[in-house]
């Protein structure tokens, strides 16, 4: 058996997962208004795919390749989403809606640095309260956790935003000045 029956497929599979896997972080940095890492992404992207089809132009004759190129779309979908889903890249609006009385929740979540918005409102069973606070995604999971301490039987929906004026308004930690950086170089709408 020749090897590049073999090596041939599986290299058009890791050139899928690379190049459609950069493709979905693309799409996600384009969505949340970013020009200048999508632009080099897509370049990067594009070069890989042009590999991987000059492989299978030039070996026709082995229908493995068809089904590596085909299986490597499929995984670097997947891959794609979870390597964003790590990123946690932009912010996002969390709205609460809670019957129960909110003044600890909305003390605790100032307190600690988030910028909170209150509404009273009417429900379908009732008097509610809305919360608003807008913080970047990779604060999502605390903030979600603060709310369930608080009010285990919230209800909240949290939205992609793709612009936000008073960046000022979000938790500072140690971690941000990297992430800062990393924003100011590639990152920043122009």
């Amino acid at each position: 058996m020749d090897p590049s029956t073999v090596l041939i497929p599986l290299f058009i599979f890791a050139a899928r997962v690379i190049d459609v896997s950069i493709g979905t972080i693309r799409i996600v940095f384009i969505s949340r208004g970013l020009r200048r890492l999508p632009a080099l992404l897509g370049f990067v992207e594009v070069l890989i795919w042009l590999t991987a089809i000059t492989q299978i132009m030039q070996n026709m004759h082995n229908p493995i390749n068809y089904i590596a190129f085909a299986a490597g779309f499929g995984m670097g979908n997947f891959v794609g989403i979870t390597i964003e889903r790590r990123l946690s890249v932009g912010n996002v609006a969390i709205r609460v809606i809670t019957k129960k009385n909110a003044s600890d929740l909305i003390g605790f979540l100032q307190a600690n640095g988030y910028g909170v918005t209150t509404v009273d409102a009417q429900g379908i069973s009732g008097p509610v309260q809305v919360i608003f606070t807008v913080t970047r995604r990779k604060a999502v999971k605390e903030v979600i956790d603060i709310i369930k301490r608080f009010n285990p039987n919230a209800f909240y929906t949290i939205e992609d935003i793709r612009f936000a004026t008073e960046q000022n308004i979000f938790p500072l930690n140690t971690n941000d000045s990297i992430w800062l950086k990393f924003n100011n170089l590639f990152l920043k709408k122009k």
